[in-house]
């Protein structure tokens, strides 16, 4: 038995025989109730409208139940827009205040269709766990609209009724928006995002929060995470990166606007040192236009380059600080000949695309001048002070980690650093040699350290998972972001991918990851992301071991991927796949926003899986067991009952 004293405070939960009989019963029949369906996404790279999207249709099961509920009986254009009603109900309620005639009748009837979705896609969950997720302002309507069995005449006239009452007193708008949201909340009971929430795409702040309104989400960090977590944890290289991306990437909005970071100290000084400068090789990519921040794209070619050069004599100071690293070879800007306009890489001499550098002492090419140096000091600060920004960070480090085991499910972003023969890689650092799952737990302890003790060590390493060759986030053998600047010769901007991405094809590779983490190989899979799956590309590795789960959200990728993403569903029949086609916003044509989705099984469950099947079943069997030693005590008289 446990220590008494934890009964004792277990009884002030459960103070009667009566309160812990009640809630073992409600736990084992729990455990019988369909697992709750899981949703995986990856590199979602600031892609907030596509992403969004998803999670509230959720990645097209909404629309299958409305075609298995309503294929029958209502028209295709009216299964359509109840859809649309249900992804977007402020957008959808407005437009149907403006254009149809009949408007509180039409809401009577999308108040009944709500009600049978909405009974659908919450049957595997107790009243309870419904009834949390409900808006409490409408709670009690939507539980009786749930509840009412309208089967029955009586009770179908009450039904009727009810709808009808709400209709007159003019609150179907927010009863409809209510009914909707928990539409959203029920399909996706669990989100497991696997990394790269940031850049890129235009808004990665309004993507983290709508990740904070839902119940459970677990975030497996990406590089792409942890440069702007290194930025806010104090490492001035990661925070060059996350301008030099962002810049580059023309994602303005998310600085300015979402994170109230001021560039203006940035535009000037760029606008100064590089004034007669075309800076022709660092002209941004435009994917998408600035709502609110728009800048000149001769201006923010410069900001690129002031960012650029800043962030090379920054990099170099850190790889000297830390030998240990083994990136010497990214040393280059001592490598260039200024009078030349040429660079030595690798024992070969090549040709400078850009010898403009006003602000590189040659002597000593690493060392910030002062103006740049007050540059890079205000901006940290800017960037650090940021409250918006301090909450989004704080939520991915409480709700994140280096990976995550998750009903037999493991899921991490990046790779498992291998070496050609499939051995797990070592990494060798000041405190000690690492691989396999060590590796990522102490990577784990150390991104941790950097934020909440600010450990210098800590801090720096935090860049080394940016881009060092056994990071498990980057997965290559060198980033080459100098040699894509400055170099023509396309052979010097490979970057190789660590043998990982060979071995992940081997079912036997794949097996021996699991064990590693303890899980059993014949029914456990591998959840990845960080790599594009290729278009033609099966995203399906390992014989079902293993499923690579980044299709390209980010419209940075689309050409190569040929769709917009995947997402992976477990639910308690199948593991399916759906694979999306582009986002399409809301315009004059189409008033709802669009993104077809195609879902196929690849996996199905020789059973349905039920809560007693997961990780939250083996929590209850737990609970019981000490519930039903409380009982004991509660019959036994070691433990007095406290009535109210």
């Amino acid at each position: 038995m446990k220590d008494f004293q934890y009964y004792k405070l277990l009884s002030e939960q459960y103070p009667t025989i009566e309160s812990v009989s009640g809630a073992i019963v409600g736990m084992t029949a729990t455990l019988s109730l369909p697992k709750g369906t899981e949703y995986y996404f990856s590199d979602l790279h600031g892609e907030h409208q596509a992403f969004i999207h998803l999670l509230r249709s959720g990645s097209g099961v909404i629309r299958d139940k409305i075609e298995a509920l309503f294929a029958h009986s209502i028209l295709e254009s009216d299964r359509a827009e109840l859809a649309g009603l249900i992804y977007y109900p402020d957008a959808m309620l407005a437009y149907k205040r403006r254009t149809c005639t009949r408007f509180a009748e039409w809401s009577e009837l999308s108040i009944g269709r709500l009600v049978l979705v909405c009974r659908d896609v919450s049957a595997k969950y107790t009243r309870s766990r419904v009834h949390k997720a409900m808006d409490q302002n409408y709670s009690f309507l939507i539980d009786e609209l749930l509840q009412t069995d309208d089967t029955d005449p009586d009770k179908r006239r009450y039904f009727q009724e009810l709808i009808a009452t709400v209709v007159k007193a003019g609150v179907s708008d927010p009863l409809i928006t209510a009914l909707c949201h928990l539409i959203q909340q029920m399909t996706v009971d669990h989100l497991h995002i696997i990394g790269d929430i940031f850049d890129r795409g235009p808004r990665a702040d309004m993507i983290i929060d709508e990740l904070m309104k839902y119940h459970d989400v677990d975030i497996q960090w990406g590089n792409h995470d942890i440069n702007w977590m290194g930025a806010m944890s104090g490492n001035r290289v990661c925070l060059f990166n996350v301008l030099k991306i962002a810049i580059s990437y023309n994602s303005f909005d998310v600085l300015e606007d979402g994170y109230g970071i001021n560039l203006r100290p940035l535009s000037m000084f760029a606008a100064e040192t590089y004034q007669d400068d075309p800076c022709e090789r660092f002209q941004p990519h435009v994917l998408d236009e600035n709502k609110y921040d728009p800048v000149d794209p001769l201006l923010a070619a410069k900001m690129h380059k002031a960012v650029a050069i800043i962030l090379f004599k920054l990099e170099g100071q850190l790889i000297q600080r830390h030998p240990e690293y083994g990136m010497g070879d990214r040393l280059l800007l001592d490598k260039v000949n200024f009078e030349k306009g040429t660079v030595m890489v690798n024992g070969t001499e090549y040709p400078m695309l850009d010898t403009r550098f006003p602000t590189i002492n040659p002597a000593n090419p690493y060392e910030l001048t002062e103006a740049e140096e007050n540059l890079v000091e205000n901006t940290l600060a800017s960037f650090r002070h940021s409250a918006r920004l301090r909450r989004h960070i704080d939520y991915i480090y409480s709700h994140g980690g280096m990976y995550k085991v998750s009903n037999n499910n493991l899921l991490y972003h990046g790779c498992i650093p291998m070496t050609p023969d499939g051995n797990f890689d070592t990494l060798e650092l000041n405190h000690g040699h690492f691989s396999g799952k060590a590796l990522l737990d102490h990577l784990d302890s150390r991104v941790r350290q950097a934020y909440y003790t600010s450990d210098s060590s800590s801090v720096d390493l935090m860049w080394y998972l940016w881009c060092g060759a056994k990071s498990p986030l980057f997965g290559k053998d060198r980033m080459t972001t100098f040699e894509r600047c400055f170099i023509a010769d396309k052979s010097l901007h490979s970057e190789p991918r660590n043998p990982y991405y060979q071995c992940y094809e081997d079912p036997a590779q794949c097996r021996k990851i699991l064990a590693e983490f303890g899980l059993d190989p014949d029914y456990s899979h591998i959840v990845n992301g960080h790599v594009p799956v290729k278009n033609g590309e099966n995203p399906v590795k390992a014989g079902g071991r293993l499923f690579v789960i980044d299709g390209g959200i980010s419209k940075a990728y689309q050409s190569k991927t040929g769709i917009a993403g995947y997402t992976l569903i477990f639910n308690s029949h199948n593991i399916e796949l759906a694979e999306h086609r582009p986002f399409q916003p809301a315009d004059d044509t189409h008033p709802m926003a669009q993104m077809d989705s195609t879902v196929h099984v690849v996996e199905r469950m020789p059973s349905r899986r039920t809560v007693g099947d997961t990780d939250a079943g083996n929590g209850f069997r737990e609970k019981i067991a000490d519930l039903e030693a409380l009982l004991a005590l509660y019959r036994e008289g070691m433990l007095g009952e406290r009535f109210q």
